[in-house]
């Protein structure tokens, strides 16, 4: 009797993609014309995520991520590199408008704004968000002995 390639119906494909275990087809990324912008500039790093209008998150970024260490990841030219990296990101999903929203005291702010305002994307508004201290919570009573 003489063997010919039999094809078994039920034996998975056998291409590259499938050899690994829980491998997925990549999703297409979905076309955004408007978003966010939030930067969170602290005193140590700044933090900058780009959503859609929803609130889902397109692209983050922050100065460690974009490779600064240490002190230098608070300054102001951290903070522009790392808004610089995030919009070449995002531009590839045809982000155009965007609402800006900034927390934080950091010195990194201005400078993210700046970068993002020369990308040639057009800045709708711009919110401070950075909270205010109001006094704190009620005192403890007076002890009595």
């Amino acid at each position: 009797i003489q063997q010919t390639d039999i094809v078994d119906e039920k034996a998975p494909a056998t291409d590259a993609a499938s050899k690994i275990k829980g491998a997925r087809k990549k999703k297409a990324k979905a076309k955004v014309t408007k978003g966010k912008v939030y930067i969170n500039s602290t005193y140590n790093n700044t933090i900058i995520s780009v959503t859609d209008p929803v609130g889902n998150v397109l692209a983050w970024g922050s100065s460690g991520k974009t490779g600064f260490k240490g002190s230098k990841k608070s300054t102001p030219y951290a903070g522009q590199r790392t808004m610089e990296d995030l919009i070449s990101r995002v531009k590839e999903r045809g982000l155009v408008e965007v609402d800006v929203l900034i927390k934080g005291v950091g010195s990194g702010r201005e400078s993210a704004i700046r970068a993002l305002q020369g990308s040639g994307m057009t800045v709708l508004t711009i919110k401070d968000q950075t909270p205010v201290a109001h006094g704190g919570v009620r005192q403890k009573k007076v002890r009595r002995i």
